[in-house]
């Protein structure tokens, strides 16, 4: 009766100890960032180096949005995307010949 009890004990122990990783796992796994959290990452970012009132008053204007961290400014890529779907538009094309002029005019080439 004694071994019984005991090897049912051993066995709650070892399961107990195989699950709990798993249940660790879950309460650790990141949600994805709200909109205010990516602002905040995004103005900290560029506030490196900052201290004191000057990082604070920094902080709270790219946060209410009077910095251009808080609005991230269109990368030359973005321009020249915009540039060569005008162009293609404006060329008519479609289809294969669009793809082309596209990789072609992104190239720069």
């Amino acid at each position: 009766m004694r071994i019984r009890i005991s090897m049912l004990a051993l066995g709650l122990s070892l399961g107990a100890m195989a699950a709990a990783p798993a249940f660790a796992a879950g309460a650790t796994a990141q949600k994805p960032m709200t909109a205010q959290q990516s602002r905040m990452a995004a103005c900290s970012h560029q506030s490196k180096g900052m201290q004191g009132e000057a990082h604070k008053k920094f902080m709270s204007d790219c946060l209410h949005g009077k910095t251009m961290a808080a609005a991230p400014a269109k990368t030359s890529q973005q321009e020249k995307m915009k540039t060569c779907n005008a162009d293609a538009k404006t060329k008519g094309l479609k289809g294969a010949d669009r793809r082309a002029f596209m990789s072609t005019c992104l190239k720069g080439a």
